[in-house]
């Protein structure tokens, strides 16, 4: 038995190692992706008082912090039974709708796009964005230029750009005013322009060069997870989740009722918990015969909407399926549908701020604790996020869970390395490219691994090493 360890993952948010474990004639037998860090906001966010939780569980992720601030507020107004005002609701959406430009901007050029636009042989110290920055300079320069946009139009809107405060129980404490709108407009336009340079420039110069690598590298056949409006187009603020089954066939149901239809699977070799649509049958990561494993984030999002109302990533969304179908079950076809929600979010941005409700000081409804269950959900930019909290009659927190997006695509991860492992290493022959392939595989989910750690429930032991002034070992501590 060989063992390769790909040590660090690269280019993805928090820390993995993938184990790939060859038999005696240098084929894959078996692949782990191992997550060894925690986060601990389940716990330790016991004993609050729930309105704090907004403004705490942004810590969970720097990149994402807007989704964790949305999905806790929405958590806060249902236990509190309030709807915050039209204008509140709108003010969240434009903050969800910016931040998510700057989240795509970010994964697509600066983590998955350097593996395209570069190739995924190069040389690991030019694969990267900034090598990209060096031979394409222009295309470097607006990248920098409208992520940055991206945050002043957040400080702007919100009057913070990474930990969030401005969402709170039954709707936003800071409205918009007119000064402001006039202000954020024309840079939310021109993310607009950039979003459609964007999707063109890697349908003509990128995609076209890897379609063969798209057919075949991590393709698995899984359901999909994703929220959907009332009319089945594509929300990413709120709505009801549709589940979809392989085939095409789907459920839709209130969030509120994930645990009816959504089950928790652990494994004893990661942090990460393995949610499992429960009616499907057992849990099982079979390549040949999976079992319960749906996917969420961008590919899923445009496998379960019906449509996109806003008309230039409709356009988008109908040639991608005329060339791909529905659903999409090619895993690096993530990295397009993620250009497609870059263009949606920036048209977004663009129609909320020039909505003349958007600038009402009616923004917030009053509240009173009491003791309550909440589930709020929004779509992050990495899936399906859900937070459910318990209160009582004092408002404290008794209960939390949390089920990120990337928790619902653990066991997608896993399996697509297998498979992509499985179909590149043969006969114990592998290079830099190769490997860098596997890791293309967990890229294209854009993870964020230390959001999705769960709690220890004392399955997976820490080591604690004490070394001295030298790097020697003087003590083991193990939990």
């Amino acid at each position: 038995m060989t063992r390769i360890t790909i040590a660090p993952v690269t280019r993805v948010e928090g820390h993995a190692k993938v184990t790939i474990d060859l038999d005696d004639t240098g084929n894959v037998a078996d692949t782990f992706v191992n997550v060894v860090e925690l986060r601990g906001f389940e716990k330790f966010c016991i004993g609050r008082p729930v309105e704090e939780l907004p403004r705490i569980v942004t810590s969970i992720c720097g990149v994402c912090p807007w989704s964790h601030h949305l999905a806790s507020a929405k958590a806060n107004d249902a236990v509190f039974g309030v709807t915050p005002p039209s204008a509140g609701r709108k003010l969240r959406e434009l903050c969800n709708a910016v931040a998510y430009t700057e989240e795509h901007i970010l994964h697509f050029f600066f983590l998955a796009g350097a593996d395209y636009v570069m190739g995924p042989d190069r040389d690991y110290s030019a694969r990267n964005v900034i090598g990209i920055a060096q031979e394409h300079p222009e295309i470097g320069r607006k990248v920098v230029r409208n992520r940055h946009l991206g945050a002043q139009m957040l400080n702007i809107i919100s009057g913070k750009t990474i930990h969030p405060v401005t969402a709170v129980p039954g709707g936003v404490s800071k409205p918009l005013t007119e000064t402001e709108r006039d202000k954020v407009l024309p840079m939310a336009n021109e993310v607009l322009e950039f979003a459609k340079f964007a999707i063109a420039f890697a349908k003509e110069d990128v995609f076209p060069k890897y379609l063969d690598a798209v057919q075949t590298t991590g393709v698995i056949k899984t359901g999909f997870l994703g929220t959907v409006a009332d009319d089945g187009a594509l929300d990413l603020y709120d709505g009801n989740l549709r589940l979809m089954k392989p085939d095409g066939a789907y459920v839709d149901f209130p969030y509120a009722d994930y645990t009816e239809h959504i089950g928790e699977h652990v494994e004893p070799w990661t942090y990460l918990k393995f949610p499992f649509a429960k009616e499907w049958g057992a849990f099982s990561m079979d390549l040949d015969n999976p079992s319960g494993i749906y996917r969420t984030n961008t590919l899923a999002r445009l496998n379960v909407c019906d449509k996109i109302t806003t008309p230039l990533a409709q356009k988008e969304l109908e040639e991608y399926r005329e060339q791909f179908g529905r659903p999409v079950q090619l895993t690096l076809l993530y990295n397009w549908a993620r250009l497609i929600e870059l263009l949606y979010n920036a048209e977004k941005a663009v129609e909320l701020l020039n909505d003349p409700e958007i600038t009402s000081t009616e923004t917030r409804v009053p509240v009173v604790p009491r003791a309550a269950r909440g589930v709020g959900c929004v779509e992050a930019p990495r899936g399906t996020l859900i937070h459910d909290y318990e209160t009582d009659e004092n408002g404290l927190i008794t209960d939390v869970n949390l089920i990120v997006g990337t928790t619902h695509n653990n066991a997608p991860i896993n399996m697509s390395v297998k498979q992509a492992a499985t179909s590149l290493i043969k006969d114990g022959k592998y290079d830099q490219g190769i490997l860098n392939q596997v890791e293309m595989a967990i890229r294209a989910y854009d993870p964020c691994l230390s959001c999705a750690t769960h709690d220890l429930d004392g399955r997976i032991p820490v080591r604690l090493e004490i070394r001295d002034a030298d790097g020697e070992v003087i003590d083991t501590l193990i939990s």
